[in-house]
């Protein structure tokens, strides 16, 4: 039987930053990833394989900073709060450059959109028993075990401040084997809870939870979908629009990161009569268009179309609106469709989920839109489907990082693209 390889402790070097923002050491015996370092360090590392485990900075970067969390490094939340926000910004951007180099892609990239600490507005934690104590926080690095946080300089003060009143809730209805997930979100009429994982086991907890959400006053509580107590309708403000969110839909994770996007679709679409606003959510961006431009919202998700129409009815003061619940992955808008005998969309909008848009994106290269704005959490997918636009007759004019992933190594990105042929 082969004996398993044993860690060893090593001096490197790192001499760059790979995507995930790991340091990385070039040695005789191939790359060695590091977490929590920067480039030009020399430091310490226990090492197996291709991954090291930091033990000390022996000679640290001037770009280096104290962490300003006390669970920075076992959190699996951050990884980057040891960077200079000059190294940080400049790292985000780059992602941003290295993916569309990577598809051929040559477009100048403006400086980074920084949001502030404090103002994520959704949080996804996760709740389970550890003997006699509840454990309610976040997974550790590439790992199921769960930091039981305290502090978070990245969430909604109101989501922090009612993390114990929440940690109490999951102690009286989790069973030993069980891990819930907590999605928290702030409203204009409160916080919004859904819980997942719970199972049959709500049946019995009933009470129990409409009682908790009336103590730490809830605007809304849902368990695996289906709505529990509803105190408040929980709203968000969308553009001057109130929008009733389905339980744990898709929202801008940051406000003034919407307000940015919504900014630059402005100037994206200056000039447009009539927009399809693709992957819409339940009108994130829409209500932004519909204030100068007609839109066409589509979306597969029912609720969020729900929501969305429900919010349409009671808004004033907006161009023709009308929506549309349509998976575009499995049957994306046609050129045809967006061309209408010339009557149909001069503009589009597309935000969709981290997997892309390859199918609708090889569908407007065909069609005669004359300006689109992309929307993507993903720079490698973002990339891959502007390569797509590009070659069907496309160009660049802005691409645009927005740091809405507050020191983790993800990067919203923007782009501005104009037909030209």
């Amino acid at each position: 039987m082969s004996k398993k390889p044993e860690a060893t402790i090593e001096t490197l070097r790192i001499s760059r930053l790979a995507h995930k923002g790991d340091g990385v050491a070039d040695t005789e015996s191939g790359q060695i990833f590091v977490p929590y370092t920067l480039e030009g360090e020399l430091v310490s590392a226990k090492v197996l394989g291709q991954r090291g485990e930091l033990q000390e900075v022996l000679e640290p970067s001037e770009q280096r900073i104290a962490p300003i969390c006390k669970h920075y490094g076992t959190c699996g939340g951050c990884s980057l709060q040891h960077m200079g926000e000059a190294s940080y910004k400049a790292f985000k951007r780059q992602q941003v450059i290295d993916a569309l180099a990577a598809r051929a892609i040559e477009a100048p990239v403006d400086d980074v959109v920084l949001c502030q600490n404090r103002s994520r507005r959704r949080a996804v934690f996760a709740a389970v028993k550890a003997g006699h104590k509840i454990l309610f926080g976040y997974h550790t690095a590439k790992s199921n075990m769960l930091v039981d946080i305290e502090e978070c300089p990245v969430i909604a003060p109101e989501i922090m401040k009612a993390v114990p009143s929440l940690r109490k809730l999951a102690g009286q209805i989790l069973n030993h084997k069980d891990e819930l997930k907590f999605t928290v979100t702030t409203t204009l009429n409160g916080l919004d809870l859904a819980i997942d994982g719970m199972g049959k086991n709500k049946e019995k907890h009933y009470f129990d939870l409409s009682q908790q959400a009336v103590a730490i006053d809830l605007a809304r509580l849902s368990v695996d979908g289906e709505t529990i107590i509803e105190i408040r309708q929980p709203l968000l403000d969308m553009s001057g629009i109130s929008v009733p969110i389905p339980a744990g839909g898709f929202i801008q994770a940051v406000l003034s990161a919407e307000q940015t996007m919504g900014e630059l679709i402005e100037e994206g679409l200056s000039g447009c009569k009539r927009v399809a606003d693709l992957f819409c959510g339940a009108g994130t961006l829409s209500f932004k268009i519909a204030q100068k431009t007609n839109v066409h919202a589509v979306e597969g998700e029912a609720s969020s179309v729900k929501a969305f129409d429900q919010a349409v009815r009671g808004a004033k003061g907006l161009k023709k609106v009308t929506s549309e619940r349509r998976d575009l992955f499995r049957r994306p808008i046609v050129a045809k469709e967006l061309d209408n005998f010339g009557k149909g969309y001069d503009g589009v909008v597309f935000d969709p989920p981290r997997a892309g848009a390859m199918a609708q994106a090889q569908e407007l290269a065909k069609s005669p839109v004359k300006k689109i704005v992309a929307v993507s959490c993903s720079p490698a997918s973002f990339a891959r489907d502007l390569r797509t636009l590009l070659d069907g007759g496309f160009k660049i004019k802005r691409v645009v990082p927005i740091d809405q992933f507050l020191y983790s190594p993800h990067v919203e990105v923007v782009a501005l693209l104009e037909r030209t042929s």
